[in-house]
């Protein structure tokens, strides 16, 4: 089915960065529909330096209408879909040629970038008035953040408390030892395989309960765990079976939703066997926009980009000139994995692919 342009349509359903890279990538060639909750999309692996120097999310944070210029944008989230409709909780129903799905994660964010950057504004407020500082998760958000914290406040006491028995459990053993090190000789006191009990915990209060019994007095604390995949209003549609039983959506190798020819998954909501990291989902979002504009034209399935998975590179920043990088034969700690990432954070890079 065509639009009145002609035009195939396209509904992408999800605005973070590989949604917002897909829509961008398509809106040329097709009639797209971008369905997010908010106005903007933000880089997210820039979001704990933001925390410390806001001014840092008026680059980070972008909206959709600077980048997404020849489609229409739908403010609303997306509750169920069907053969050829997708659902918004305002009552909508857009109907869709092709569909990509890029939920990614549940984010608790707000609608405006301006209302995203008043709550930058208020953590870093948070943090320059706080002597101690609690960090609750030790996956990267939680090592970045400490990190950040112990190059810009090192006056301030930062504890970070994470339930595994080791930091950034998606990586090597070595990764992890050498955040470790690193932190704790930045004076960070790191609690390993424990719990902050924080059903319990009412707003401002400062002392903290861990699983084990042991108390933490903290100013104010973050919450750095890991948030649940957002693939429950895939639950009760025709794309049910595509889910596996931990929410991912299930993709065959051109990145489409298993048992459905004209619909792609793509970023954090994909079961790819690899690391969830942004540059990957980008890669995701352009060979799914690279397929989608294959079979609009009429080619061939055989003709069809296959996604090979990435390798184990992670690079996790610690401040504004070191972090530390696992690469495939090595794992540095230093200045020199510090120049790749911790400067700028790929913040530029990011709004050059964007266009902005």
């Amino acid at each position: 089915m065509a639009s009145e342009t002609g035009k195939k349509r396209v509904v992408v359903v999800g605005g973070g960065i590989a949604g917002a890279l897909a829509a961008k990538s398509l809106q040329s060639d097709a009639d797209v529909v971008l369905i997010d909750p908010k106005e903007y999309f933000e880089i997210t692996w820039a979001s704990m330096r933001a925390k410390v120097e806001p001014s840092v999310a008026e680059r980070m944070v972008v909206k959709h209408k600077d980048y997404f210029t020849n489609g229409r944008l739908v403010m609303s989230s997306a509750v169920g879909v069907t053969e050829t409709h997708v659902l918004t909780a305002d009552g909508e129903s857009i109907p869709y040629d092709y569909l990509v799905i890029a939920t990614g994660h549940n984010d608790n964010f707000p609608k405006t970038k301006s209302e995203r950057m008043e709550q930058y504004q208020a953590d870093y407020n948070k943090i320059e008035s706080a002597d101690s500082i609690l960090i609750i998760g030790g996956g990267p958000s939680g090592v970045e953040l400490a990190g950040e914290l112990a190059v810009d406040f090192p006056g301030k006491k930062v504890t970070l408390v994470h339930s595994r028995l080791r930091l950034l459990d998606f990586v090597g053993a070595k990764a992890s030892k050498k955040a470790l090190d690193w932190l704790t000789s930045r004076k960070v006191e790191v609690i390993l395989g424990q719990l902050v009990d924080l059903k319990s915990h009412s707003d401002g209060d400062k002392t903290f309960k861990t699983s084990t019994g042991e108390t933490i007095v903290a100013d104010i604390h973050f919450f750095c765990v890991g948030r649940p995949l957002s693939s429950s209003w895939i639950k009760d549609s025709v794309l049910n079976e595509a889910l596996d039983a931990r929410g991912r959506v299930m993709v065959d190798e051109h990145l489409r939703v298993k048992g459905h020819k004209n619909v792609f998954a793509i970023g954090d909501i994909t079961d790819i066997p690899e690391m969830k990291q942004g540059y990957l989902a980008q890669k995701h979002a352009l060979l799914a926009a690279k397929n989608v504009k294959l079979l609009m034209d009429g080619g061939k399935e055989s003709k069809l980009a296959s996604y090979k998975t990435g390798s184990d590179i992670a690079i996790i920043s610690l401040g504004r000139k070191e972090a530390v990088a696992q690469f495939p034969f090595t794992t540095i700690v230093g200045c020199i994995p510090g120049l790749i990432k911790s400067k700028d954070l790929f913040i530029g890079k990011t709004r050059k692919t964007m266009g902005v």
